[in-house]
């Protein structure tokens, strides 16, 4: 009890949480530059005004010169404006470049996590079917990219250790990947006003070696991945009936729609991501194909959050002429 109280107030006392990602160096680099870039100005300004306060004080014998010149004030406005200027535009590019690695997926061979927010938990589906109520268990050594959506307000999933932080929207699907480095458990928060339990509304990650994950995953895994999942309930709600052209309604096919560009009847043209293909489920007048009609109905009210993310995993992972080599034809 005595080494975990000395442990959790070293902790506390920490000027900031562990690095457990590959990601947590490159921020807090960035991080202390821009203190360390504040610090300096604020230093050098207080100095300034007080040393002249000290200096030319009111009584003082310090000379008083008529002032400097124009011509070498105007070089030192504008040699101080300069640098100030190269100076904040190299951070802006260091900030910038960083925010686009952080907040880009990076493609690949990813672990991908299905992450669902409501007032007031996460709840979390693994590849394999495991499912987790505000615990996520991941490997280390492995890029890992969460899914990400709410079911009701907005929330923020937010991982102190990882230095990640991304929104979780209502009718939207954002996307957040990491690349944990050192096993242990790690604090998950929501870092949004959510309601009345948002303070609660906390969990942890469990990062482990590989070797324990592919135990954990084995003993845990429910037998049924999302993408499985998805491909039963598209079958359960009639979607197969139309869009695998085998029906009498005439509807586009979607093996292979996903990150594909879709040409509308408005003329205008979408790329098929997470949040359209969840629009074509619950808005299916939001985007009409063209060369089709408006006949499909909403299943708004009828299928719940965790369902459309299991059909939209399913879509995703099919290729364009997946159906035909199913079929046979």
């Amino acid at each position: 009890m005595a080494d975990q109280y000395l442990d959790t107030v070293e902790k506390g006392l920490a000027l900031h949480p562990a690095q457990a990602s590959t990601s947590a160096a490159q921020v807090d680099a960035l991080f202390w530059v821009l203190v360390a870039v504040c610090a300096a100005l604020v230093l050098t300004l207080v100095g300034l005004v007080i040393w002249f306060s000290v200096r030319y004080r009111a009584g003082s014998d310090r000379p008083r010169p008529g002032g400097i010149p124009d011509k070498l004030g105007h070089r030192i406005e504008l040699g101080g404006a300069a640098g100030l200027t190269i100076a904040f535009i190299a951070l802006f590019a260091w900030a910038g470049s960083l925010y686009l690695y952080l907040y880009r997926d990076p493609g690949g061979d990813l672990l991908t996590i299905n992450v669902i927010a409501k007032q007031w938990m996460w709840k979390l589906q693994h590849p394999n079917g495991a499912r987790e109520i505000n615990t996520l268990h991941v490997p280390t050594g492995q890029r890992v990219r969460l899914r990400i959506t709410s079911q009701d307000v907005i929330h923020s999933l937010y991982i102190p250790a990882f230095r990640l932080k991304r929104d979780a929207v209502p009718r939207l699907y954002t996307t957040a990947w990491f690349e944990a480095t050192e096993p242990g458990e790690y604090h998950l928060f929501c870092a949004e006003y959510c309601g009345t339990d948002h303070s609660r509304m906390r969990g942890k990650v469990v990062v482990m070696t590989p070797q324990d994950y592919a135990d954990w995953a084995q003993e845990n895994g429910e037998g049924e991945s999302p993408a499985r999942a998805g491909e039963r309930l598209f079958t359960a709600y009639g979607c197969s009936g139309c869009h695998r052209g085998d029906g009498t309604v005439r509807a586009p096919r979607l093996d292979g729609i996903a990150g594909r560009p879709v040409v509308l009847a408005s003329g205008g043209t979408v790329i098929a991501d997470g949040a359209y293909l969840r629009d074509s489920i619950l808005l299916p007048q939001k985007h009409v194909v063209a060369g089709y009609e408006p006949v499909m109905p909403s299943y708004q009210g009828q299928i719940g959050e965790d369902e459309i993310l299991q059909i939209v995993t399913y879509l995703q992972s099919l290729s364009p002429g997946d159906w035909i080599t199913e079929s046979g034809g």
